[in-house]
C-alpha cells in the first residue's frame, strides 16, 4: 500500500491516455495540459485502455 504524506495533490487525470508516450510524454502532458511542475511533489495518476487487472 502507498502511503502518502499530508498536504500531497493528486491529480487523477480524466479520461483514457496512450500509456505508450512513457515517461517523457506523460510528463509533458502534465506540464502542458495542468501546467503544473512534475518535481513539485505531487502524485499524477493517468489510466490506459487496457483494464485488465491481475489478483
Amino acid at each position: 500500500m502507498l502511503s502518502v504524506p499530508a498536504g500531497v495533490r493528486i491529480w487523477l487525470v480524466a479520461g483514457l491516455t496512450d500509456m505508450r508516450r512513457g515517461i517523457d510524454g506523460l510528463s509533458a502532458l502534465v506540464q502542458t495540459q495542468l501546467s503544473a511542475d512534475v518535481l513539485s511533489g505531487q502524485l499524477f495518476i493517468f489510466r490506459g485502455r487496457r483494464r485488465k487487472r491481475t489478483s
